[in-house]
């Protein structure tokens, strides 16, 4: 093993910023490297996570909002998150040992310190997009709350996003006829149909969106997979067939709203065409059902999935602004070496 470097560098929250997050409310910090204690692996990070839900952990009011899965950030606190890394240290009785690829959630920085019981083993030869992207989150809202069924037309909002740019796929291999994307970005509408897998895709903006639905399905919405709110959720009730299933995921009209702290997504819907129709809501999180993550893997059987990768650590807080705008197709990462 190569010696140790004396420092190792992490990214902090700065300043809580006000409206959207600037790059310039965070710093990148050279700090000791740590050494681990009794229990403890110290692992170097190979790559890290970048979403925007990062939005809710740092805004004004964080501390009051409950029910959020995500610890609240405060100025000088290390920003955390999903990351793949190698071990460097293990302690004994572990199991681990150096040159381990393990998954860990102790992202944005270069080294990490990890109790060894939190530290999940990965094959090395799967896609790092595949470990950290949301596919298993698209998987396990199809299946344990949409309960898709085979010839099912689904539609998915936020199509270009971690979770919406891998749903098409896992639709397809659940055996849904047709899959429908929802996006703002009209340049990015090629990719998602020669790269994503998506029948047809749908822009956000001038016209009507349940016109556009009704246009490139016009059987009706049997299952929607909404990472979005707000007009895109409205515009699926609309074009939903009797008997759909909306499944709500994100809130990303909320999460990416310029004004507020992020963490409201309010939208009017029309209750009577959810009775007319018999259509289901819900919400759900995926981490209610863990095991579906491995059933995920199996189904891709080693395809690969779209992401960016972003080198450097200190382009770590700007790559988190980009994402927030919508400028990458799929999951980002940071790869911090």
């Amino acid at each position: 093993m190569s010696a140790l470097p004396a420092t190792t560098r992490e990214v902090r929250l700065a300043r809580r910023p006000a409206g959207l997050p600037r790059s310039s409310d965070f710093d990148v910090a050279e700090v000791p490297l740590p050494l681990p204690a009794a229990e403890e692996a110290l692992v170097r990070t190979t790559y890290f996570r970048v979403t925007a839900s990062l939005r809710m952990m740092i805004g004004e009011g964080a501390e009051s909002v409950e029910g959020v899965p995500f610890p609240v950030l405060r100025p000088g606190d290390p920003v955390a998150g999903g990351a793949l890394g190698e071990v460097v240290i293990a302690p004994e009785g572990s199991g681990l040992k150096p040159g381990d690829l393990v998954a860990h959630g102790a992202g944005w920085r270069e080294y990490a310190l990890v109790p060894a019981a939190e530290l999940s083993p990965l094959d090395p030869a799967t896609d790092p997009a595949v470990h950290l992207g949301h596919g298993w989150t698209a998987y396990a809202a199809l299946t344990r709350a949409a309960g898709i069924r085979p010839g099912d037309t689904v539609y998915v909002t936020g199509a270009t996003g971690a979770i919406g740019s891998v749903a098409a796929l896992a639709a397809r291999r659940l055996g849904a006829a047709r899959v429908v994307g929802g996006t703002g970005s009209a340049a990015k509408t090629e990719a998602l149909i020669s790269g994503c897998g998506y029948d047809a895709v749908v822009t956000v903006g001038s016209g009507s969106l349940t016109d556009k639905l009704a246009a490139v399905a016009p059987g009706g919405l049997d299952v929607v997979l909404d990472t979005v709110g707000g007009d895109q959720l409205a515009a699926a009730v609309g074009a939903a067939r009797t008997g759909a299933r909306i499944v709500v995921i994100g809130a990303l009209s909320g999460q990416l709203a310029p004004n507020g702290p992020g963490r409201s997504a309010p939208v009017s819907l029309d209750s009577f065409q959810l009775l007319l129709k018999k259509v289901t809501l819900r919400g759900y999180s995926a981490d209610d059902h863990p095991e579906a993550e491995q059933e995920w893997l199996d189904l891709l059987d080693g395809a690969t999935v779209p992401h960016h990768v972003v080198a450097g650590i200190e382009r770590a807080p700007q790559a988190l602004v980009d994402t927030i705008a919508g400028r990458y197709l799929g999951p980002v990462l940071v790869k911090p070496f």
